[in-house]
């Protein structure tokens, strides 16, 4: 009996508890405060969109979204090593940033450190695989590291399936030369 009544009580413990628990992650949460520095990005204002997450991180040094943004700036304006610490510092405060992943990924690459890329690439579509762009990178770094025909083409045909209309060319290249290995000059 007493275990019905305790029951019973669990019940709406459980559904109050979920009611006000706060469900956005950390990451929805900056994303919403710092809306005018992502549309900066959007509109392709890299320097200014860099300026302001620097001014964000000044004020909160721990915001994790605001070093991904930054990294991404870093990146578009080919700070290749500032992208990889920016993106570097977002990942160990948020180890969610699929974002941060793929463009310390596409750093390392244009480095030519693929080995180090595919690692980033294949983190990227651990946390993201509804990303086009983490697969079709992925497939990339696979070539460069002569990975098997099947893993690469496996990868372009999921970025495909996903909308990715580069990865569909990549393909369509890799299937008329029949040899990746022969991809090398491919770059994104």
């Amino acid at each position: 009996m007493e275990t019905i009544l305790l029951f019973l009580l669990f019940i709406p413990y459980v559904l109050i508890r979920y009611r006000f628990t706060d469900h956005e992650t950390r990451a929805e949460k900056e994303a919403r405060q710092h809306q005018e520095g992502i549309a900066l990005v959007k509109a392709r204002k890299y320097a200014e969109a860099s300026r302001y997450f620097d001014t964000v991180l000044k004020e909160n040094p721990n915001c994790a979204l605001a070093y991904a943004y930054r990294g991404k700036c870093n990146m578009k304006l080919d700070n290749l090593h500032s992208c990889i610490f920016d993106c570097t510092r977002a990942i160990s405060l948020d180890e969610t940033l699929s974002e941060a992943y793929l463009d310390k990924g596409k750093a390392l690459f244009k480095l030519e450190e693929f080995s180090q890329a595919y690692l980033e690439f294949d983190k990227a579509v651990w946390h993201a695989r509804k990303s086009p762009d983490a697969f079709r990178w992925r497939a990339l770094g696979r070539i460069r590291l002569s990975h098997p025909y099947d893993r690469v083409e496996a990868d372009f045909l999921q970025a495909i399936e996903l909308g990715d209309e580069d990865a569909a060319h990549y393909l369509h290249q890799i299937r008329q030369s029949q040899n990746p290995r022969r991809m090398e000059g491919l770059k994104d």
